[in-house]
């Protein structure tokens, strides 16, 4: 069986910490970070806020992440072994880990691109109020520093703009960045452990 979840959210609202997490606890899991595909500098295009437009779905080769979400489906086994995760191999009498492949599809925009919208089991999305994420982003170091007035001219607002467009789109179930890293993690785990024994 192949399982596919979805974990966007809101800039520094966790999502990374999550996956990390459930990579290590769940069987046969692969990710796909959407910070993978983010196009260079020179093609990220200024603004009418007139700042360059890295929180934009145009910032992403999304098409180029459709097609790698589209290899795992291919050939989940392949693909685990390329990224270097380990398979739990098949025996005759296939016990329930050997027959569940996982993939992890995190991002600040999973919900945002039709294409990969199809392929989601489940969508789970992290939020924080708006003090908390200024303070979580002003404390992260970036290859490319944020300029004086970016979260406040354009970060936020994009993540509200994008947060109202994908509502209804999907069944999504939000989680909110405020609980511990425990918490979130526990809640999430167990949700994906009781939905894949349904499953099974």
């Amino acid at each position: 069986m192949k399982y596919i979840i979805g974990i966007g959210g809101v800039t520094n609202g966790g999502k990374t910490t999550l996956t990390n997490r459930l990579i290590k606890a769940l069987p046969n899991c692969c990710v796909v970070h959407q910070d993978d595909f983010f196009k260079p500098p020179d093609q990220i295009a200024v603004g009418e806020d007139g700042f360059k437009q890295w929180d934009v779905i145009t910032a992403l080769d999304m098409e180029a992440m459709v097609n790698t979400v589209k290899g795992w489906i291919e050939n989940p086994i392949k693909f685990a072994r390329s990224h270097g995760v380990p398979v739990t191999p098949a025996t005759e009498m296939d016990d329930l880990e050997s027959q569940v492949h996982i993939l992890i599809v995190e991002g600040f925009l999973l919900y945002n691109y039709k294409p990969l919208l199809e392929f989601f089991d489940k969508s789970y999305y992290i939020t924080i109020p708006y003090e908390e994420c200024k303070l979580r982003r002003s404390t992260r170091q970036y290859t490319v520093p944020d300029p004086p007035g970016l979260f406040d001219g354009h970060v936020w607002p994009m993540y509200l703009k994008h947060r109202n467009n994908m509502e209804n789109c999907l069944p999504i179930e939000y989680l909110d960045g405020l609980k511990t890293k425990d918490e979130i993690y526990n809640q999430v785990h167990e949700d994906i452990h009781n939905t894949l024994l349904n499953r099974l």
